[in-house]
């Protein structure tokens, strides 16, 4: 239960951080004896780094201070406290207000149902050269993991919020990816569209040019996350986006001491394996049609080129911030591994 406990004065970071660690969407603020202070979401730090605030500032600054609560007499209607008010965790306090317990919304097999009628565009024409030498055999939207390759991985978790419309920008091994998605019916309906050049992780889009006027959800084919897609949408459209990127934070220790000098080799200061951390860019976008508009045909361009195209022509894109934890990236051998044992736990 300690997991998910942090102190007035810790830092945002920190319970950003915790959030990975225990892999909860809220932590509570409590004092020295447990005593329940406050709450605090994934949603509120979301919203206040997207207001432009310090991730080092303390949770005081953002906690809510009236959370909700229940009595242990009370836990047995915990399942439709959770479900009425809409929130992912709740304290069970006694009558001092210590939490002497916990209930979330994963622990109940809870799971949040929408209805996404946004079509979703994978981009899966690449060779995979990082992920060699698997993709000497098989392309790499067909990889495995655990059972399951994943792109189809990928499709399930957007099937999970209504998503009933994916479309595959196919190119290497391409006959070899419509054969598999082909064999069986699945719940959502997959569109192939060939790309005969490799066009980059953006150029691609303007073979859909005519073929899609709304809103859609654009993602690589070795990018899963485990996010609120419906949260992302509405994130978007409120905002008034033209392209949403989904960023998720990272954090880095250097694996030596630091050492910054000045004039004369004088050493100003000494950090000891410093850890840093930064927002990077997930590969899952909400982009609108008219950003096709921006590709010209058979051109070969990244897609954070076209982001830079919208803003310099004054268009407004923005980003949607998540955990660490809840991105995971098998673009890479090391990357991969961590994500097959991660998903194959869950799996079985």
């Amino acid at each position: 239960m300690e997991n998910v406990f942090i102190k007035e004065d810790d830092t945002i970071l920190h319970a950003m951080r915790t959030f990975d660690a225990s892999s909860r969407r809220t932590v509570f603020v409590v004092d020295d004896d447990n005593k329940l202070l406050a709450a605090l979401s994934e949603g509120d730090v979301r919203r206040y780094i997207l207001s432009g605030g310090d991730l080092n500032e303390p949770v005081k600054l953002i906690a809510n201070y009236k959370p909700r609560s229940l009595k242990e007499e009370e836990k047995e209607d915990a399942r439709n406290f959770l479900y009425r008010h809409n929130i992912e965790g709740l304290p069970i306090v006694d009558d001092e207000g210590h939490v002497i317990d916990t209930v979330f919304w994963s622990e109940n097999h809870y799971k949040k149902h929408s209805e996404l009628s946004t079509p979703v565009v994978m981009m899966a024409g690449g060779k995979g050269t990082r992920l060699y030498p698997y993709t000497r055999i098989l392309p790499k939207p067909l990889i495995p993991v655990g059972e399951k390759p994943i792109a189809e991985l990928i499709m399930d978790s957007f099937a999970e919020y209504g998503i009933n419309r994916m479309i595959m920008i196919v190119n290497h091994k391409k006959n070899m990816i419509k054969s598999y998605f082909g064999e069986a019916e699945r719940p959502y309906h997959i569109d192939f569209v060939d790309e005969d050049t490799p066009l980059g992780t953006g150029g691609g889009l303007a073979l859909l040019r005519g073929k899609i006027d709304e809103t859609f959800i654009l993602t690589n084919c070795d990018i899963l996350i485990e996010e609120d897609y419906s949260k992302i949408y509405e994130h978007h459209k409120k905002e008034g986006n033209l392209i949403t990127m989904v960023c998720s934070l990272r954090n880095f220790q250097v694996a030596y001491g630091v050492v910054e000098f000045g004039e004369h080799g004088n050493i100003l200061d000494m950090k000891e394996k410093p850890e840093f951390s930064f927002f990077t860019n997930t590969g899952i976008y909400i982009v609108e049609p008219e950003v096709i508009d921006y590709i010209k045909d058979g051109e070969f361009v990244g897609f954070p080129d076209i982001i830079n195209r919208l803003k310099d022509d004054g268009k407004k894109v923005g980003v949607y911030p998540i955990n660490e934890n809840t991105w995971m990236d098998m673009g890479q051998l090391d990357e991969l591994s961590k994500m097959e044992r991660r998903l194959t736990g869950k799996l079985g």
